[in-house]
């Protein structure tokens, strides 16, 4: 072997060749430029000003709490101060009824599926039931695909762009989903989202 010059022909020469090769590029590499000590003073001057601003928060806190003045004493009673009159009779909150999400009256009850486009996309028949008192819309399906044994394989979802009237119901025959796994041989569908008309 023949590095620079210099000729090895001992195994032994070329196997301590290599740590010296490897002392020296750590040398090296220790040698090169660190960061300067102005980065590493701009790093640590936040900590210090974070600090003093702590510091004149509570200085400026108690200073605020030591000039305020003391609280209002205890309300007096009515027999005391018969100028004042009774206590002005306060109605209780009314309760506001939360507003129902269209989800909760809408159901799929009825679907099937079957395979269309030599076999790789599904085709879904469901009928959906709207018990809501109004109608709705823009109505989003998810679909779920799993295999024979109930092992999950795809999810798909689709937005119908249709209106299912109040205390209604409306079939969708043969309608495509998307694309699946040639596996799949299960599906189950469910009602995501709709926006209320």
């Amino acid at each position: 072997m023949r590095i620079a010059g210099w000729s090895f022909g001992k195994s032994e020469a070329r196997l301590t060749v290599l740590p010296v090769i490897a002392i020296a590029g750590c040398a090296i590499w220790l040698m090169l430029p660190q960061a300067s000590d102005a980065e590493g003073h701009s790093a640590a001057s936040p900590e210090v000003t974070r600090v003093t601003q702590d510091v004149s928060r509570k200085d400026d806190t108690a200073g605020v709490q030591a000039s305020l003045p003391d609280p209002a004493p205890a309300a007096v009673s009515p027999e005391a101060n018969p100028a004042a009159g009774p206590p002005p009779d306060i109605a209780p909150p009314e309760t506001v009824e939360a507003a129902k999400s269209p989800l909760d009256g809408l159901k799929i009850i009825s679907q099937s599926w079957r395979r269309g486009g030599l076999g790789s996309k599904a085709l879904v028949t469901f009928t959906l039931r709207n018990a809501n008192d109004y109608a709705v819309k823009d109505i989003e399906i998810a679909c779920t695909f799993a295999r024979r044994d109930g092992s999950h394989l795809t999810d798909r979802r689709r937005i119908i762009p249709d209106t299912v009237n109040m205390k209604s119901r409306k079939r969708y025959a043969g309608m495509l989903v998307g694309f699946v796994n040639v596996n799949a041989n299960k599906a189950r569908c469910s009602v995501v989202t709709a926006s209320r008309i």
